[in-house]
């Protein structure tokens, strides 16, 4: 118990000193975790309204593909990107392996399914509640749907923040792709196991905290959202 109070007293203070390692690794964190979402965001979204409105051979089978996507573990993306990536792979020839570009690209992989099934489902619901006047006005149903998606901004919003909460606390992908090199590819995740692997418990616990809480803040950002969500929904009654 004494340990445990040390540690965290410690790693307390090495929050509220602003300790260069722990800022620099949440930076990285932040930076890489971000790019990945908006990436995603840009590729899910449409992504998911045009799954919501297409019609084809193999749709059924695509969507079925795209939830089981949605429990792929980590692990299996850092691994996949490390073959594409490696100097054997296809694109070995980018040179991006074991840097922060690389560990962008996995957490692409890995938010994009949850961006893209979310998304797709938000589309659905809303055109089946509310598309009649779209659909009267003779508009294309891709374009309807990204109407849909702009007019559910805060719907949206909440899809985002649960991609970023994520990528911002996976490590598996970020450790295989980024090899955790210090000052470099260090994110809070890696760096967590790393120093508790070699017994630097404060930082390991000083960055605990920090992730607890930015997903607090993700969750907390994602029940404002909704709040406003419902606002909306009732001044438009």
């Amino acid at each position: 118990m004494n340990a445990f109070a040390e540690s965290l007293r410690t790693a307390i203070s090495l929050v509220l000193d602003a300790d260069p390692v722990l800022l620099r690794t949440v930076e990285l964190s932040l930076s890489v975790s971000g790019a990945a979402c908006l990436i995603a965001a840009g590729f899910g979204l449409s992504l998911g309204a045009w799954l919501a409105v297409t019609r084809m051979p193999g749709h059924r089978a695509l969507v079925v593909l795209l939830n089981t996507l949605l429990a792929l573990p980590s692990v299996v993306v850092g691994l996949v990107v490390y073959l594409l990536l490696s100097r054997s792979g296809p694109l070995g020839s980018w040179g991006i392996l074991f840097t922060p570009g690389a560990m962008v690209i996995a957490q692409t992989m890995l938010v994009l399914p949850v961006v893209a099934a979310l998304s797709r489902q938000l589309v659905r619901d809303s055109l089946r509640d509310g598309g009649d006047q779209l659909r009267s006005m003779g508009g294309r149903p891709i374009i309807n749907a990204l109407l849909m998606l702009l007019h559910e901004r805060w719907a949206v919003a909440t899809i985002l923040l649960t991609a970023f909460g994520r990528a911002v606390s996976e490590v598996g992908a970020v450790m295989i792709v980024g090899g955790n090199i210090d000052g470099v590819t260090r994110v809070i995740t890696t760096t967590i196991a790393l120093e508790t692997s070699k017994g630097d418990l404060p930082l390991a616990l000083a960055l605990g905290l920090v992730l607890l809480a930015l997903v607090g803040l993700v969750n907390l950002a994602i029940a404002l959202s909704q709040g406003a969500q419902r606002a909306d929904a009732a001044g438009a009654r």
